[in-house]
Formats: C-alpha cells, structure tokens, sequence
C-alpha cells in the first residue's frame, strides 16, 4: 500500500514538473570552448538526465571489471564450502550409519574444506568415537572447548569419554565447568547432582536441586520429591551419630513426601525414643493408608518397647482396618498372632493369601504354624510351596533387587531411582535371606526317618541279634547300647530309602542290596526281630568281636515320632522374619 502510495506521488512530482517546463519557455546559455551555447530549459533538463545516465552505466562497467578478481575468488570460495557442506552432509549420515570408512573419510575431506568449522569438528571427534579411537575423539573435543559456540558441546564430549575410561573425577570437573558456563544445560546439572549424591554430599546436592528448581530445570514435584529423598538419606547417615538432627531431616523428608517409607520408620523409631507415641503412630498410620510396608509394620508394632505380644497383635489389627486388610495387614496380624500363640488367629488372616497365589512370606509364615503346631510334614510341605512361590515385593532400581532402600541407584547413580514393587519372576530358587531359611530347614534333622545304604568301601557288619553270641564263638553276649544317630553320610553314592512302618511286635527292616564288596568282605544280612529268638552268629573272621548294631537314623523306622513333650522342649524355628 505504501509503496503504490509513493509511486503516485513520484509521478505526480514528474507530471507537475514537465507541466511548469512547458508552460516557462525559458533559455539556458553556456560557453564550452569559446563558444556561446543556448537553448530551452526543457531541453536543458532533459540533456543533464541523459548524461546523468550515461555516467552511471559507465561507472558500473568500470566497477564490474575491477571487481572480476574478488568474484572469481569468491566462487571457488563458494563451491570449497559447498563441497565441504556435501562432504560433512555425507559423513554425518555415516556416523548414524556405523559405516566408520566412509565417515572417517568425509571428516578429513569436511576438515580440509572448511577448517574449524563446529559441524566439521563435531563430525571428527564422532568419526573417531565409533572408529573407537578414543585419543583423537578426546582431541576434537578439546578443540571444540576452544570455540566459544562449540564449548559446552566439546565439554560433554569430553564428559562421555570420561565416564567411558572410568575417571569419574575427570568426568566430575567436565560437568561442573559446563554447568558454571551453562546452568541450564540438564545433563552438566543431572551429572553434578549424580556426583554429590554418589559421595554422600547430601548437603551440597540439596543445594543443587533447590538451584535446579529455581532455573526451572525440573518440575517443582521432582523437585520436591528430591528433597525429601536428600532429607531421608542425611537422616540415615546421621541416626548413629547425632539423633537429633537426625529426626529433624527425617520430619523434613516427611513433610514433603509423605509416603517415603525411610523417612517415616526413622522418625517414628526417633520419637518413639524420646516418648512422643502418639506423634510417631500418627505418622506410621499416616504413610501406611497410602503404602503397606513391612518396615512400617514393625516400627508401629514396637513403638512401646516391652509391649507383650497380645497388645502388638492389636496394633497390628489397628494397621489392618486403615489398609483394608490389605495382604501385608495380614502378614502383619500373622507375625504378632505367632509371636502371641494365637495360632488359630494367625491362620486365620492369612488363609485368604494361602488360598490364592501365597507369596514366599506367605509359605513362610504358613511353615512357621504348622512348626509351631508340630505338624512337621506340613512344615515340609509348605518350605516346597515357598521354594517355588511368586516373590513378595522388594526395593527394585534398575534391575536390582535389595531388601533396602538406597536414596540412588547402585547401577546409574540416579536420585530416587528405587521403588517398592514386585520383583520380575526369575528361574531358579530363592535368593538371599529365604534361601538361608531353605538351607536350614534342609539341615534340620529329619522327622520322616530313611535308612542309608552301606557304604560300598566300607560294607556294615553282619546284623546280631541282642540275645547272645553263638556258643562256637566262645564271647560272652553282649547287649547293644541306645540307638545314636549316625554321622551324616559324605559320599555320594549312598542311596537313600524311607522306611516301611511294621508292627511293634513283630516288624522287619530291609535296606536295598549294598554294591558289590571288596573281596575277604563280609556279606551283610538283613536285621530281623524276632520276638526275641536267638541264632548262632556268623563265624569270627580273624578273632575280630562283633559289633552292636546301630540304627542310621535318629530313630527306628517304626517308631511314631517324638512325643509332645519331647517337641515342646525341641527348639522352634522361625520362618518369617
């Protein structure tokens, strides 16, 4: 619009003009070379535009072939540049390729085109990374860090190979120069806080993470859940040494993350000390209606120390009706009914979990009833169910499981990185502190008797009966004395067979044929009770005395098992922790 504008008022000052020429015929007069020249205004005018013009287009002519050198200079220019942005184009896709030749080889040809251009240099130092010539990546980046534009970028190339040969140091200082030059760069902030956290510098990375919410680098609920983090892991390292500062971080944590299972079981445990019940179980009952954690469980059921069980146990059914009788509520009661012996009422709770899909904790719990009860093949019964059961929930953070909370990760160093969930199922047994259960339940003497094979090196004695010797041997008859149980067996070609049950009058035992002796052995003979029948012995190899029989088990094959009282007085076993 302004443009047509002034177009109309150029013309409109042209037409004016020629229309005052027009209308004042006046003259001109000049003397070039001793002459007198004269002619109209008009003419005049139009003569001085010409000339005007004239000049002008002689001027260019003479400034283009002036300037001929400077524009072929500047077409080789252009075209090395363009070939250089080709050679670069083409390397960068290289790169992303994993064709290292050709990547190596359009870096040359983008460094000898256009110099130290960023991009040229950027291409060189990913050349040799996937080259996997470290020294000269290291060297591009370096020359990078000179270039203002390419500094921060050449630092966190450097930061990489750093990390890569494991000088963490290095990588550290990399980090904290690209943060000072840049704050809002995420990954020199993620890298600096990783560094404080990884050792134990609890108090610089709070101040870290407050700075990184005031850039706005992370949303203000990270931010906060970070800080509670921080709170909880300063308040661990500080619970042996001083208490009291201890609490006051733990409190902190608390308030801004509610739910953070540590931070509550510290300051519970801490105001439980001083006396502050009621606080420390408002605030269990607090983060247990959001998470059931077992911790949790445990501070509040021992937040009165010297409490008996049956007040543990009401407070156990307390956390059950706030969770809704959630599965570790049922745990929970379980764990104080047994601690009580109120084992119906330990059943009971958790009968809903063992009738569906029991957990580890579950068998467990179950194996410590039924051991509690005598009921000793149950107890077998359910450690197999636990063998095999799904796992309970556990402190996950990148692929590793921990029965603890850790504020980072142990893999990547990241903050907050563990979380309370269900573990992958794995094959195999159980791992770590219900292995060692397993292991001891293994170990435990047996109460389903079986009777070993002989040993093929050293074959067992021939059996005697109680009675008395055979009157050829000329020894006085000697009685055997009470059945011991026999040393567990090392070799491992012992066989193993359960014992069949027999009368109390009148029974027989009978083990599997031993292997083949050595030769000069004696053969062993079945052992037969005969209500107290005597037979002449074998015959006396060499002057050798007959030795007693001795049973392989704790006790004979056809006895019941240990009475009541001799399994109150046994020491009892717990299963869940």
């Amino acid at each position: 619009m302004w443009r047509v504008l002034l177009y109309l008022a150029l013309f409109a000052v042209a037409a004016y003009g020629a229309v005052w020429l027009a209308e004042n015929p006046e003259t001109i007069s000049f003397t070039w070379a001793g002459r007198e020249y004269t002619t109209s205004l008009a003419v005049g005018v139009v003569a001085i535009v010409v000339l005007a013009m004239l000049l002008a287009l002689l001027w260019s002519i003479v400034r283009a072939v002036l300037r001929i050198p400077s524009r072929v200079g500047e077409g080789s220019r252009r075209r090395k540049r363009e070939r250089g942005l080709t050679a670069l184009s083409r390397g960068i896709i290289a790169v992303g390729a994993g064709d290292v030749t050709t990547a190596r080889r359009y870096a040359n040809e983008a460094e000898r085109l256009l110099g130290h251009q960023p991009l040229a240099l950027l291409l060189k130092a990913q050349a040799a990374q996937a080259a996997g010539n470290r020294d000269a990546a290291e060297s591009a980046f370096r020359e990078m860090t000179e270039v203002p534009e390419t500094r921060v970028l050449g630092l966190r190339g450097l930061f990489i190979e750093a990390r890569r040969s494991g000088d963490l140091a290095a990588a550290r200082g990399y980090a904290e120069e690209a943060a000072r030059l840049a704050p809002a760069v995420a990954w020199a902030s993620d890298a600096v806080l990783e560094a404080y956290s990884a050792e134990g510098n609890w108090a610089a990375a709070l101040r870290h993470v407050e700075r990184r919410a005031s850039l706005g680098l992370v949303d203000r609920t990270v931010s906060r859940r970070q800080r509670a983090v921080l709170h909880a892991a300063d308040a661990l390292a500080k619970e042996a040494q001083d208490p009291d500062r201890a609490l006051d971080a733990a409190l902190e944590a608390v308030r801004l993350a509610p739910d953070l299972v540590p931070a509550v079981a510290l300051a519970a445990r801490q105001l439980s000390r001083k006396g502050d019940l009621r606080r420390a179980a408002k605030l269990v009952e607090t983060a247990w209606r959001q998470i059931q954690h077992p911790d949790l469980a445990a501070v509040y059921l021992n937040l009165r120390p010297g409490d008996a069980a049956m007040d543990r146990l009401r407070r156990a059914e307390t956390l059950a009706k706030l969770s809704s009788w959630a599965p570790e509520s049922r745990l929970a009661i379980a764990r104080a009914a047994i601690d009580a012996r109120q084992l119906d009422r330990a059943r009971d709770a958790l009968r809903p979990l063992a009738e569906e899909r029991p957990t580890v904790r579950v068998c467990l719990a179950m194996a410590e009833i039924e051991q509690a009860e005598g009921a000793t093949g149950r107890v077998r019964e359910w450690l197999a169910r636990a063998a095999h059961a799904p796992r309970d929930k556990a402190w996950i953070a990148d692929g590793i499981v921990s029965e603890s909370w850790a504020p980072v990760s142990p893999v990547s160093g990241r903050l907050d990185a563990f979380v309370w969930d269900t573990p992958p199922e794995v094959l195999g047994g159980p791992t770590g502190r219900d292995a060692l259960v397993f292991a001891e339940a293994e170990q435990e003497p047996a109460a389903l008797p079986t009777l070993s094979a002989p040993n093929p090196a050293e074959p067992a004695p021939p059996a005697e009966p109680a009675a008395e010797a055979a009157p050829s041997a000329g020894i006085e008859p000697a009685s055997p004395p009470p059945a011991e149980p026999a040393p567990p067996a090392t070799q491992a070609p012992a066989e193993t067979v359960p014992a069949e049950p027999a009368p109390e009058s009148k029974g027989e035992v009978t083990a599997l044929p031993p292997r083949p002796a050595p030769p000069g052995a004696l053969p062993a003979e079945p052992m037969k009770a005969n209500d107290g029948a005597r037979r002449p012995g074998p015959a006396i190899v060499g002057g050798a005395t007959p030795s007693p029989v001795v049973f392989p088990v704790p006790r004979a094959p056809d006895d019941p098992g240990a009475d009541e009282d001799e399994a109150e007085e046994r020491p009892r076993r717990r299963f869940l922790g």
